[in-house]
């Protein structure tokens, strides 16, 4: 028995359970491990329906020319169908994807160009921009879109989901993946909860992603945009793919977590995955332990691990790169929750005047102070605003805040790690709020330097 070409064995990867991980768990854990595709990741599954799809549209022609923008393995699935279709590709990709997924790009034949990534996404040197203006240039050439493809999705309902309808003869009570362009999770979900509505389905973003904060209020925020190191998911865009109306609930994890979650599958599970399968593992422990009054011995619990550790030797698996980003440093991670006094907030209100905020900052010693309207951020003010104000307008003090305000300050939640609070507190005017369910805190650059360097001591 042979195949007739490496596109017949894309697809019918193994679920694998989890053990010493997910010890504790009231349910069974399984993997879906997605490294035993041919390109060693879930994107196979995508580059071929997207190909056929764009074939079948009359889009591809016999020796055309693919172009798309990728984190690396979304390309390698491309490639291997080009090789066997005959088609040329380019692909765009990012200065912060590992230089062994531009490798294995490049030995595949593909031309690759390197983007930058900390740029919006609609500026044009960004990777989507790029690919998006090379399809345009590039005659015969298609751009395909992975995130809003339909193909993508697709590919998922039409395979991810019925192989695992079937390896569990149905007894699939809940999927988690991590989201990305959204093909993944919302294409599988949609197979799943029409087999049985009751299955739920989690997502797992990573901080400094919109996608965990839109799930719950459906609103961009791009505050909650800053840079992250985990390659492969989240994203600064809504994707098209991300359907999260098929999606029941959504966790998020920190840089530090997955990687160090990565190395422990590798070593105490055998499991030699990326860095995004570290998210997706330490997503689902969380979620587990958040839900566990409700799960029981019955309940089976499957996680896709989207691809191979090999594509990170030079990153999660090696230690000076994890010591260099601090991934291994013995300090514990601060959280905005644990940064900073839980004293009462000093606030005031749109109506107050100017004198009333010189005075609270004098005798509370602050330098920025937020106007609150009930329950909502609506301004702020800083010494250096009152100052300049009182030194040229000696009438000052009479003047309305609401009519001398600045903008909010940057609201987070008491979970968010210290990498998503230095972004905010390198820029003007260097503080965050933070909401608590019942009360406000304010950290200031100053409260993080005390911080860290209670926490130098302590360790010392």
């Amino acid at each position: 028995m042979w195949h007739d070409s490496i596109l017949e064995t894309i697809g019918n990867t193994p679920l694998v359970r989890l053990n010493r991980v997910v010890a504790g768990s009231p349910c069974t854990v399984l993997a879906k491990v997605e490294y035993f595709n041919p390109g060693l990741s879930v994107k196979d599954r995508i580059g071929l329906s997207m190909i056929k799809a764009a074939e079948e549209a009359g889009e591809l022609k016999p020796g055309g020319t693919i172009v798309e923008g990728t984190s690396g393995n979304t390309g390698t699935g491309l490639a291997l169908v080009a090789i066997a279709k005959g088609y040329r590709c380019i692909f765009t990709t990012t200065d912060k994807q590992s230089q062994e997924k531009v490798d294995v790009l490049r030995a595949m034949g593909a031309e690759v160009l390197v983007c930058p990534t900390n740029v919006a996404p609609d500026d044009p040197r960004s990777y989507y921009s790029t690919a998006r203006r090379l399809a345009d240039e590039i005659p015969g050439a298609v751009y395909l879109n992975q995130y809003d493809n339909p193909a993508n999705a697709k590919a998922h309902y039409e395979s991810t989901g019925p192989e695992l309808w079937e390896q569990t003869e149905g007894k699939i009570t809940h999927f988690i993946a991590t989201a990305g362009t959204g093909g993944t999770i919302s294409g599988t979900a949609r197979y799943l909860k029409e087999k049985n509505p009751d299955i739920k389905v989690i997502g797992v973003d990573t901080y400094g992603s919109v996608y965990h904060k839109y799930f719950f209020t459906r609103e961009f925020d791009e505050s909650e945009i800053y840079p992250y190191v985990t390659e492969g998911v989240g994203e600064d865009i809504l994707a098209g793919n991300m359907d999260f109306d098929a999606i029941d609930d959504f966790m998020r994890a920190t840089d530090k977590e997955n990687m160090l979650m990565t190395r422990r599958l590798a070593r105490e599970e055998g499991l030699f995955v990326g860095q995004s399968c570290g998210l997706a593992v330490a997503g689902t422990l969380k979620w587990i332990e958040a839900n566990r009054a409700s799960l029981s011995e019955n309940d089976l619990i499957v996680v896709l691990l989207p691809d191979s550790g090999f594509r990170y030797l030079s990153k999660t698996y090696n230690d000076t790169w994890m010591r260099n980003n601090g991934f291994l440093a013995e300090r514990p991670e601060l959280r905005a929750s644990q940064i900073g006094m839980r004293a009462a907030l000093q606030s005031v209100g749109p109506g107050e005047t100017l004198g009333t905020a010189a005075d609270m900052m004098v005798e509370g010693g602050v330098s920025q102070i937020p106007v609150l309207e009930g329950d909502e951020v609506v301004g702020s003010l800083t010494d250096n605003d009152v100052l300049s104000r009182l030194i040229r307008e000696p009438d000052a003090r009479d003047h309305l805040i609401g009519e001398n305000m600045g903008p909010p300050l940057p609201v987070v939640g008491p979970e968010t790690p210290l990498e998503g609070l230095t972004r905010h507190l390198s820029t003007p005017p260097g503080a965050v709020l933070v909401r608590h369910d019942a009360s406000w805190q304010i950290i200031t650059r100053s409260d993080v330097i005390e911080a860290l360097s209670q926490q130098t001591t302590s360790n010392a």
